[in-house]
């Protein structure tokens, strides 16, 4: 029968907290690098439609008779 010390729970706990903190810092990454993706998407899509907008404006011409 083995006995479970103190110091072995301690360096367990000490082991899972580390591997716990490396997930949050990766998922901390992961978000970061999908709200930068989002907002050159979203400045993307802004330009693109401000310059079609430039490039095909309705012309009008009015004629007095």
């Amino acid at each position: 029968m083995t006995s479970v010390t103190r110091s072995d729970l301690e360096a367990k706990l000490r082991e899972i907290e580390g591997v716990v903190v490396d997930v949050e810092e990766e998922a901390k990454s992961s978000a970061r690098m999908l709200a930068i993706g989002a907002a050159v998407l979203v400045i993307g899509i802004v330009a693109i439609s401000v310059w079609r907008s430039r490039r095909n404006k309705i012309r009008v011409e009015v004629y007095k008779l």
